[in-house]
């Protein structure tokens, strides 16, 4: 039986055009054959992390005395919507003429994790390449596999993939059943969501804390030039510098031309292409991803999850040719020169390097063909890349120096002298006019209008996702060592899922004013921040962790190392954590109100079984089920608890007594001594006796 070579892509669509480059033309239930291989794929996460549940069946319930849940043996289970995926793989991978298995995965943290989960659930012991390629067009795929790498290359890859998501596991199971059930309520609590959700949070803080104050600038216009003032705080001060200078010459002291030259911006990562789409186009984090993964499965841009913004020096050779194709796709003019050697470098590339347009982009498509979403991205890739390859944009900017009314006032131009890489900028940079020619130290002007300007100090602006994305990428930069190869919260390929999870979760909301959407945290996101101890809100400290993932997969910190001390993290925080002392009045329910509790004046609301207080310390309850009620055939039903909460007592009529076998009319007087609950029946005729409730 002739030997075959097992790929296994990551999704279907990948799958087949790795079959198609490799001859694979003979399609089966999930998987293609021919040419000496077989071609299948995983469908994404085929398994993830066993629930809690699955260790204890008792853990299906979320309770307090359970945690902290620290599994000693790890488990997975399969994916119920994809077993029969697997089963495919599985037998695929037991097939006798099978030598080895290639896993042709997103070459990524991610794509390493579901291949070797997928590899060892089937038990699969052949011998294991990679393939890793930046770009699905069929030349890259071809040389891929020309030079396939031994799979064990990347076991530290896999190791730091494995601690993520165990480390997310342990955070996330633990953490969150901790605060659900401290303030019973559901809180979402993740290892990389609640540090960024407190970014949010203390930003809004700074602008609620924030007063404006009022500032005065005097201006003088001198034809074809204005002068401005420093900031005054005073505005009597101001108009007495104004009505001096009306009548007094504007002598110019200094003139000072200085030529500066402003370097093309690098190509773009996957983070900085987010910031542009959503600055320039309004597009989430999520949206330009899913876009650009779009691209890279039709073979017209280069891998999306990057976090390189140069090309390796091996490429310096197609640049012009890449620069060409994006100049076509812009319907822009081809640059005169291309600098591909600016654009390379490989100490500044890590594992992809950045992203641009393919060949294939140039006749592949009619990019009017391409939905919205994608030929916008693709756009923005293709000019970036025109950019990079220009010269510098240089100008000559001039700074005046005047002197009138005893105070010094100032005038700026800037005149362009080389366009360089801003010719393909997606719009033009406000610039200052250039100054009037003839413009001399001593010179004399007389101010044609002066004027008092007024302005307010304006306080943060809102975090929007393009500015919370550049702050997750740097969170820990200042108190991390230089040499730090991973900071920031996150990776790329992971900062736009943690976003959504915020919204998703209910912690921050998107409002959009003036064209632009903020991100802004919710009143429980507020809360949850508020609640949550420093180790699980500290940017600094999951910088701390994305770097040691980084150690981990470079092979300098063991995953045993790592997992130690985030398992000795989520032991602290359920040995040590305690409500917020008035905690519990940030988490309402949102249910109705029956009344106040007797014990503590929080609100007590109705249940499946009863009338509880929602304060978490306090037990205060009224059972539904009650013998007191039910020996007098009475239902304890919420008009009843309102009455007995808010009167404090409660008229009956038609009570049934067990010992006359009559009926009879009384009034309950509800009694809390703060530990028990007691009803006292007082007859109408004067005599009383009491119950328990």
């Amino acid at each position: 039986m002739p030997k075959q070579k097992l790929v296994i892509a990551e999704k279907p669509a990948v799958g087949m055009a790795l079959a198609k480059v490799l001859g694979c033309h003979g399609k089966r239930p999930g998987y293609m054959i021919g040419s000496g291989y077989i071609v299948s794929w995983c469908l994404g996460h085929l398994a993830g992390l066993a629930d809690a549940a699955v260790y204890d069946p008792s853990f299906a319930k979320w309770r307090w005395n359970d945690l902290p849940i620290i599994p000693d043996t790890w488990r997975f289970t399969l994916d119920k919507s994809k077993t029969e995926q697997f089963a495919v793989l599985q037998k695929l991978m037991r097939r006798e003429e099978v030598t080895e298995v290639i896993n042709a995965c997103d070459a990524g943290r991610e794509g390493e994790l579901i291949f070797r989960t997928a590899y060892h659930l089937a038990g699969c012991t052949l011998p294991m390449k990679r393939l890793w390629i930046s770009s699905m067009e069929d030349a890259a795929i071809r040389e891929g596999f020309e030079h396939l790498r031994p799979g064990s290359d990347y076991d530290g890859l896999y190791h730091a993939a494995l601690c993520r998501a165990k480390a997310d596991w342990l955070v996330g199971i633990n953490a969150t059943r901790l605060f659900s059930v401290m303030y019973r309520h559901t809180l979402n609590v993740g290892r990389v969501m609640s540090p960024t959700l407190a970014l949010l949070v203390q930003r809004e803080a700074e602008i609620g804390a924030f007063e404006p104050e009022p500032f005065y600038t005097v201006e003088l216009d001198c034809g074809g030039v204005t002068f401005a003032g420093e900031r005054l705080s005073d505005k009597a001060e101001a108009k007495a510098l104004a009505d001096t200078c009306k009548d007094t010459l504007v002598l110019v002291q200094k003139v000072e031309r200085k030529e500066k030259s402003e370097k093309a911006p690098a190509l773009y990562d996957l983070t900085t292409l987010q910031r542009e789409a959503n600055r320039t186009l309004g597009y989430t984090a999520q949206q330009t991803l899913t876009y650009l993964q779009a691209l890279y499965e039709k073979k017209l841009c280069t891998y999306p999850r990057t976090d390189s913004r140069y090309l390796t020096e091996d490429m310096k050779g197609n640049v012009p040719a890449l620069a060409f194709i994006a100049a076509v796709l812009c319907g822009e003019k081809e640059p005169e020169t291309v600098l591909a050697s600016q654009v390379c470098d490989n100490g500044k590339v890590s594992d992809h390097h950045a992203i641009v347009p393919t060949k294939t982009a140039a006749t592949g498509i009619n990019i009017g063909d391409l939905p919205t979403g994608e030929r916008e991205v693709l756009l923005l890739v293709a000019r970036s890349l025109l950019r990079a390859v220009c010269p510098a944009y240089r100008c000559a900017e001039t700074a005046v120096t005047a002197e009138c009314g005893g105070h010094t006032f100032t005038a700026k131009g800037k005149e362009v002298l080389e366009l360089g890489w801003r010719a393909y900028a997606n719009k033009e940079p406000s610039e200052d006019a250039a100054l009037p020619e003839g413009l001399t130290q001593d010179a004399a002007l007389t101010a044609k209008e002066v004027r008092v300007k007024e302005g307010k100090t304006a306080p943060p602006k809102h975090f929007t996702e393009d500015t919370i994305l550049a702050s997750m990428e740097t969170a820990g930069v200042d108190d991390m060592p230089e040499d730090v190869e991973r900071k920031g919260i996150g990776t790329p390929a992971t900062r736009a899922s943690i976003l959504e999870k915020l919204v998703s979760a209910g912690f921050v909301e998107r409002k959009k004013a003036k064209k632009i959407t903020s991100l802004i945290p919710t009143q429980e996101g507020n809360s949850l921040i508020t609640v949550l101890p420093e180790q699980l809100q500290s940017p600094l400290l999951t910088a701390e962790w994305e770097n040691r993932l980084k150690q981990v997969e470079r092979g300098e910190l063991s995953p045993e190392d790592f997992m130690e001390a985030i398992a000795a993290m989520v032991r602290e925080l359920a040995a040590t954590c305690s409500p917020v002392p008035g905690g519990e009045i940030l988490f309402p329910s949102g249910k109705e109100s029956v009344g106040p509790c007797p014990r503590c004046s929080g609100n007590v609301t109705e249940s499946k079984k009863g009338f509880f207080c929602e304060n978490p310390s306090c037990r205060f309850a009224l059972w539904k089920d009650n013998r007191f009620f039910a020996a007098k055939k009475k239902d304890f039903d919420k008009n009843a608890a309102s009455a007995l909460l808010n009167e404090g007592k409660l008229h009956l009529t038609g009570c049934w007594s067990e010992k006359t076998k009559k009926t009879y009319d009384a009034t309950v007087y509800l009694e809390d001594d703060g530990e028990k609950t007691n009803y006292r029946l007082k007859f109408d005729n004067g005599k009383s006796s009491n119950g328990n409730g």
